[in-house]
Order: C-alpha cells, then structure tokens, then sequence
C-alpha cells in the first residue's frame, strides 16, 4: 500500500491509498473553493447522559445529484470533483460537511473505489484488503487527535438507509466522547467481570454462538453469527476469533482472511430476498474500544473489549422495510419480525 496525503482547495485533506507502490499523486484541485466554515456543536443531555451534535451547516450537503455531477468520481476533464485526480483505488478526504469538526471531532468521507457503478460486494478481495488498510490507517492518525476519544468506521449503503450519494462509499466519525452504545457494552463487560471473577463477556458471547445455530459462515481467523436477542430483522455480527480491540490489533492472518469472509456476507445480503430484488439496504459499523480513559467503567480495560463489525438490512421482507416507530424511536425497545434463528437458516441458504 502506498499513502499520499494532499490538499483541497479549501484546505481539507485528501489522502489517496494505493495498490502500487510507484503511483503517483499530484493532480492538484482546480474549484474556486473558499475556506470550509462549520457550526459543529456537541450538547450534553443531562437527562439521558449522551450527546447530539448540532450542526446546522449541514442542510446544504448535496442531495441525490446526478451522475455526471458526482462529486466523489474522479475528475474528468472539465468535470471538477472532491477527488482532482482522473483515477484512484482508495480515497479519504475531511467531509465538507460534517458532523464533527474541531474541538468535537472530525468526519471524513472513504471512496471504496473509483467506479461509480460498483458496489463493495463487487470489489475484489485486493481491493477490500486496501480498504481495510485505509481504515485501520485512519483508527490510528485520528486516535492521535487531542479531540478524539473514539474512532468509528462505517458504511450506509442504499436510498432507504438515508444515503444522498449513490458513489460506493463509506465514512469515519472520530468522537470527542465514549458513545452511547459501547457505553452500554462497557458496562455490561463491567458487570459481568465482577459477577464470574473474570471472565471476559464478549468471550463467552463468542462462545456461545458458535455453539449454537445462528452461526452463518465461519472461517480459521472470523466468525459470523446472527445474535440472540438481533435488534434488525437480518443482522450478523462479525468477530475476529482471537479478541483485540481496534483494527490495529488484527494480527496478518485475520487481515488476511477478512476480505474473504467479509465479501461473502455482502454478497448473501444482496440475495436474502431472491432475484429481482433491489440491492438489500444496510449499514455496517466497526466497534472499536474508545481510545480515552475507561476509568468511569470500574475494573476495566481497553484490552477487554472485542473488536467487532455488525452488520443489518431494515428490509424485513421483500418490499417491506423496518421502521423505528413508537416502541423503537420512543423508549429504545425493539420489536424484531424475524426470528434470529431464522434470519441464519436463511443466511446460510443463499451461500454463493
């Protein structure tokens, strides 16, 4: 892999990932761009005990515009884009409108590739491998980032999830604070240490599942299970079998086989409903232990969380999708149609 960092025009960075060694980058971004001002603001709630960003500057992103004014393909001629360069295999760039900025964190946008018309089931495992190499570049430079307590790596892919882009591509959000959810996962692998003098839960979660029937494709270095209690009507999560707790922990067996296992569940995603379906809509997050103190979460360390992927479709049946009405949106309980055991059963039957 080779890294090139550069600039925008209106300051951001851009850095290009490379399959070969001797690319080089120096197209330089031809936008009469201006200075990129943002209105990022966190604010605690007091009550509930997490936090929202406001950032009103948002509401001028670009929305659904066409092909030929994509901005995350590359620049072709007089086409002028975010990337300056004709062609590129990974690309990371500061978002232009981000969620996080300054001294709450830091967005940035991650192109998978550089056709407009692909997907990252279509990617090659060459490809996939260079996109893994990007994210655990950026876990590590944006861990260094004096706002930064958590780095979160992701992908919305599909008009239902809410996406404004139909370019491949994905985002890394670096909070200024622990989130909600791996809160609750700190706290639960806290209490769960105290109570069995020791044992590690997301240990004995792995164990379990692999024990059981919602196991979905398991390979020497990954596993790939529907969860017990699975909050999404199709939902995998996806653990490296020996415990690490970011992306710079995974060891060169497991960044090795990832592309593999990985491209396989995405490719069964896009199958769940039959053919002649719309690609399957989903989001895929990385959980990755906060790089800030975790003195709040008593007898707890870094070390003791468990690097893991989830993965799920809020397509419930074929032209049917899942909504987060009163129950979900209102008090946080969900409500799952499809029976996690069948949710496997069927995940395992579209195998390629």
């Amino acid at each position: 892999m080779k890294k090139t960092s550069t600039r925008l025009a209106d300051g951001r960075e851009l850095i290009y990932y490379d399959l070969r060694d001797d690319t080089v980058r120096d197209a330089v971004d031809r936008r009469p761009l201006e200075r990129t001002v943002t209105t990022s603001e966190v604010r605690r709630d007091v009550l509930l005990g997490d936090s929202v960003a406001i950032a009103s500057h948002r509401q001028g992103r670009i929305y659904h515009p066409p092909v030929d004014q994509c901005p995350l393909c590359p620049t072709k001629g007089d086409r002028l884009s975010e990337i300056p360069d004709s062609s590129y295999d990974v690309a990371v760039f500061e978002n232009r409108f981000p969620s996080l900025a300054g001294d709450s964190g830091r967005c940035e946008v991650v192109c998978f590739t550089s056709d407009h018309d692909a997907s990252f089931a279509s990617l090659t495992e060459e490809q996939a491998a260079l996109v893994l190499d990007a994210w655990t570049d950026r876990t590590s430079e944006l861990s260094h980032l004096p706002s930064v307590e958590q780095v979160f790596c992701f992908e919305n892919r599909g008009e239902e999830i809410g996406v404004t882009l139909g370019h491949p591509h994905g985002q890394i959000y670096a909070y200024p604070f622990t989130t909600p959810r791996t809160a609750l996962m700190l706290r639960s692998l806290a209490t769960h240490k105290e109570a069995t003098g020791g044992e590690n839960l997301f240990d004995a979660v792995l164990e379990r599942e692999l024990a059981g029937e919602r196991v979905v494709l398991e390979g020497e270095h990954w596993a790939a299970f529907v969860p017990y209690a699975a909050h999404w009507p199709y939902e995998v999560h996806l653990y490296p079998k020996r415990r690490v707790p970011d992306l710079l922990g995974l060891d060169e067996g497991a960044r090795t086989e990832f592309p593999k296992v990985y491209l396989e569940l995405l490719r069964r995603f896009d199958r769940i409903f039959g053919e002649g379906e719309p690609p399957t809509p989903y989001i895929s997050a990385w959980h990755q232990a906060p790089f800030g103190t975790l003195e709040e979460f008593d007898g707890v360390s870094r070390d003791d969380f468990a690097l893991h992927l989830e993965l799920f479709t809020i397509r419930r049946t074929s032209g049917k999708l899942k909504f987060l009405a009163g129950s979900e949106s209102g008090m946080s309980v969900f409500i799952n149609d499809v029976p996690p055991e069948r949710a496997a059963e069927r995940l395992r039957e579209v195998a390629s």
